[in-house]
């Protein structure tokens, strides 16, 4: 069986900061991620999704947890498709027209080449700390299976390269009848791992919880089963607290995933006060405890 991580998207979420988890002493952004890494070996950072990171941001980043911790890294919105505020793009990259919001096709091409060239530079402490898991390309709800969508993956692939890219999808057409294993087949090809997710069905943006491997690395993140999922709250939407039986679940199919691959990487994204946190610890529990049976 290969080696699995357990931990949370962020550590410095508001209602997480106000919730009590830390303790008093954990105080400053280096004593809580000081913190934190006492209690996981792994975290997701989301708010490079919002804004380009910096270079000195993770070099501390990679300063203030110990040998072996990992961080997984959200690709920034523009290139997974999303729109972004304006003012979140460097000055220098900013077009004139003063629209608040941009999408890839709002910038020339020489534009949204610095864009990635800014993005990869940035993670180069954590590169060299060997800290860095992989970047998280979670793509729209409008990214549809297709001919076209797959050459775009690779051309990230490329870009991104010889970092790991992980792919997790918005939209169900790429898990619809045949679709299903043509796009576990083609990922598995292509050595991308791809992104287990349990989230609330039903909606525009639903993907259902398929469990598999496609690399030698596996990711699971779990957004909840809120029933606000479209409300425009984020706490609302993230609000949901994993019961044992579901994390128990959980446990099976992710020891089933770890011994298809050499590590795996759960990640809880409850961003609501502790959620993440204890379903994150108990989940870890679980996987240490004997399996049922044996």
């Amino acid at each position: 069986m290969g080696e699995i991580k357990v931990g949370t998207a962020s550590w410095t979420h508001r209602s997480l900061l106000e919730s009590g988890w830390y303790p008093p002493d954990a105080n400053t952004p280096e004593r809580r991620l000081a913190y934190y890494a006492t209690r996981f070996p792994i975290v997701e950072v989301d708010a490079t999704y919002y804004a380009l990171p910096a270079e000195r941001t993770t070099l501390l980043w990679a300063q203030r947890t110990p040998p072996g911790f990992t961080f997984n890294v959200k690709a920034f919105g523009l290139l997974t498709g999303h729109p972004v505020r304006a003012g979140a793009l460097p000055k220098d990259l900013r077009p004139d027209g003063g629209k608040p919001r941009l999408y890839p096709a709002d910038l020339p091409p020489h534009v949204l080449d610095e864009v990635w060239s800014r993005y990869l530079a940035a993670l180069d402490p954590l590169v060299r700390a060997g800290k860095l898991g992989v970047l998280l390309f979670q793509f729209p709800p409008w990214f549809t299976a297709g001919e076209r969508a797959r050459q775009t993956l690779l051309a990230v692939a490329a870009r991104c390269r010889p970092l790991r890219v992980a792919v997790e999808f918005r939209h169900v057409s790429w898990f619809a009848g045949d679709r299903h294993r043509e796009t576990l087949d083609f990922l598995r090809a292509h050595d991308l791992p791809y992104v287990v997710v349990d989230m609330p069905q039903g909606h525009r943006s639903s993907v259902p919880p398929v469990v598999e491997a496609t690399s030698d690395l596996a990711v699971v993140r779990f957004h909840g089963r809120s029933d606000n999922w479209t409300s425009s709250d984020i706490d609302e939407k993230f609000a949901y607290r994993y019961s044992e039986r579901e994390l128990a679940a959980w446990a099976g199919d992710v020891r089933t995933l770890a011994t298809r691959t050499t590590e795996t990487h759960v990640l809880f994204n409850t961003c609501c006060a502790d959620s993440s946190q204890r379903d994150a610890a108990r989940l870890a529990e679980l996987l240490e405890a004997p399996e049922p049976g044996r």
